[in-house]
């Protein structure tokens, strides 16, 4: 990273990220975190880079969106057979990435990957559009395309094929979560030197520890 000056230096007057007032479970100073981020003005606070690993070691990052977390992780959906759902049936394991610049915060999170049960894609499914829904059918995710065109005739034929009837979860799409093993939360600080908090799992708790920005 460049040492010139940039947009934002880290504002003292944020909150100290320390250990003895962070919570003991991380997903309540993520929620407090990402509750703040629905209300600062970014236009999409659900966005996060996702980085998977493929079978043959190469790395891949891309953004997907956020669809809800609790105990068991953070989930997001997409089609199975696309790069990323490839790279995850060889290798389970993902990194989350996500950043708020108006609040000067990163959260990176480390994990195990599985699919989530087919009741809960079915149910997320049914809540899209018609539109999305028709093109979880329509589109070969990752897959080459001779041109829009085709893709364009892909849609049409899916539309004449559900004209008359609901459009169903097509079962090489659905949800993923990711359970995690470590949580490190980043808060900007004056002169480059930020807080750094991890939290690591352990047998059946998390353990705090602060990282040198």
């Amino acid at each position: 990273m460049s040492d010139a000056p940039s947009a934002w230096q880290g504002d003292l007057d944020r909150a100290d990220l320390v250990e003895s007032t962070a919570p003991a479970d991380p997903l309540a100073l993520f929620a407090t975190w990402y509750d703040d981020a629905q209300h600062c003005g970014l236009a999409e606070s659900t966005a996060m880079t996702l980085a998977t690993v493929d079978a043959d070691g190469r790395p891949s990052a891309r953004i997907v969106l956020l669809k809800g977390f609790d105990t068991r992780g953070f989930r997001f959906y997409t089609n199975y057979e696309s790069a990323k759902g490839q790279a995850l049936a060889a290798n389970p394991e993902a990194a989350l990435v996500f950043w708020w610049e108006p609040l000067e915060r990163q959260v990176r999170i480390q994990g195990h990957v599985s699919k989530l049960p087919d009741d809960e894609s079915d149910a997320y499914f049914a809540r899209r559009s018609r539109g999305s829904r028709l093109g979880a059918h329509a589109s070969p995710q990752s897959q080459r395309l001779d041109g829009r065109d085709e893709l364009k005739t892909r849609v049409t034929d899916t539309e004449a094929r559900f004209a008359e009837t609901d459009v169903p979860r097509p079962q090489h799409w659905g949800g993923y979560v990711v359970e995690p093993r470590a949580i490190e939360f980043w808060q900007a600080r004056r002169s480059r030197l930020h807080d750094r908090l991890r939290y690591i799992k352990t047998d059946d708790d998390w353990q705090i520890e602060r990282l040198s920005p």
